[in-house]
C-alpha cells in the first residue's frame, strides 16, 4: 500500500478520483503480479505472480509503515493509478484471487494492461484541462473515451489487447499537447527529453517549458529550479532534490514521481497532487 500523504486539493473533472490508488478495495494486486529484485529499491527477490512475503491474509501490507526502513522505498512509490480496485471490482467482479484461485493467474497478467490503460487515462484526463490545447480537446477527448472504454473490457479481451500500440498513438498526442502548452517558454537548449541527468546540479536552473520526457534526474540538485510548464512525462525523480523548486505549472507529473523525490514546505506543487509526508 502507498505511504499516507497530505490531503491534495480538488481534482479536476473526467474521473480523476477514480484514478487514485483504493487499496481497500484492491487484492493487493501491486503485491503479487509484478517481479522485483533486491536492488535499492527493494530487500529482496520475488517471482512475477508471487505473493511478497510481507503480505498478510487480510491483503494488508504486514510492514506498511517501515517500508523504507525495511528497504522497500519501490514499493512506497508505486502507483497504480486506480488499476488495482478496477480489476478486482469490476474485470474480475470482486472475485478474490485466494478463494477463487483459478482466477489467479489471469488476474495478476490482466493486471499490468490494465495499469498502462489507468495512466493514459490519468494523462488524457490532465491533458483536457489544459487550455492551450484547446484545439486538441476534442481528439483528447476521443482517446480518454477509447482508453476508457478499453479498461472495461473482459479478461480476455484485454488480454489481447495490443496495448503498446495503444499507448504510442496516446503518447503521440499527448506530444502534440504538450508542445501545444509549451509553445510561448519551450527553448532549444531545454530539449532534453530522455537526457542522462543522473546527479546533474540543476540547482537554481531555469528549466521552464522544458522537454524532459523520460529524462533520467536521479539524485539530481533542482533546488530552487523553475520547471513550470516542463513537459515531466516518465521523468525519473528518484532521490532528485526539489527543495523550492517551483513546479507549479509543470504538466503530467505524477504523484509516484514526486514520492520518489526529495522536497521540504517550500517546493511549489501542481494543486492536483500531494507533498509527500516524508518530505
Amino acid at each position: 500500500m502507498p505511504e499516507k500523504r497530505e490531503q491534495a486539493k480538488p481534482l479536476p473533472d473526467r474521473g480523476r478520483l477514480s484514478l487514485r490508488a483504493d487499496c481497500e478495495r484492491c487484492f493487493a494486486l501491486c503485491c503479487v503480479a509484478p517481479a522485483f529484485s533486491a536492488s535499492a529499491d527493494f530487500a529482496i527477490n520475488k517471482d512475477a505472480g508471487h505473493a511478497c512475503p510481507n503480505l498478510k491474509s487480510d491483503f494488508r501490507c504486514g510492514i506498511h509503515t517501515r517500508l523504507r526502513q525495511q528497504g522497500f522505498p519501490g514499493c512506497s512509490v508505486y502507483d497504480c493509478f486506480g488499476s488495482g480496485q478496477k480489476v478486482s471490482q469490476v474485470t474480475f467482479g470482486g472475485q478474490d484471487w485466494r478463494r477463487t484461485p483459478r482466477t489467479a493467474k489471469q488476474m495478476f497478467e490482466v493486471f499490468p494492461i490494465m495499469r498502462q490503460l489507468h495512466e493514459l487515462l490519468w494523462y488524457l484526463t490532465e491533458a483536457l484541462t489544459l487550455q492551450p490545447a484547446r484545439p486538441l480537446h476534442g481528439e483528447l477527448s476521443l482517446a480518454l473515451d477509447e482508453t476508457e472504454r478499453l479498461t472495461h473490457n473482459s479478461p480476455d479481451s484485454l488480454m489481447e489487447l495490443d496495448v503498446a500500440a495503444h499507448r504510442r498513438d496516446v503518447s503521440a498526442l499527448l506530444l502534440r499537447t504538450s508542445e501545444f502548452v509549451r509553445a510561448e517558454t519551450r527553448r532549444k537548449k531545454n530539449e532534453r527529453r530522455g537526457a542522462d541527468l543522473i546527479g546533474a546540479d540543476l540547482k537554481g536552473a531555469d528549466l521552464r517549458g522544458a522537454n524532459l520526457r523520460g529524462a533520467y534526474l536521479i539524485g539530481a540538485d533542482l533546488r530552487g529550479a523553475d520547471l513550470r510548464v516542463a513537459d515531466l512525462i516518465g521523468a525519473d525523480f528518484r532521490d532528485a532534490d526539489l527543495r523550492g523548486a517551483d513546479l507549479t505549472d509543470s504538466i503530467f507529473l505524477t504523484q509516484s514521481q514526486l514520492d520518489a523525490a526529495k522536497g521540504d514546505t517550500d517546493t511549489k506543487l501542481p494543486p492536483s497532487l500531494s507533498r509527500p509526508t516524508h518530505w
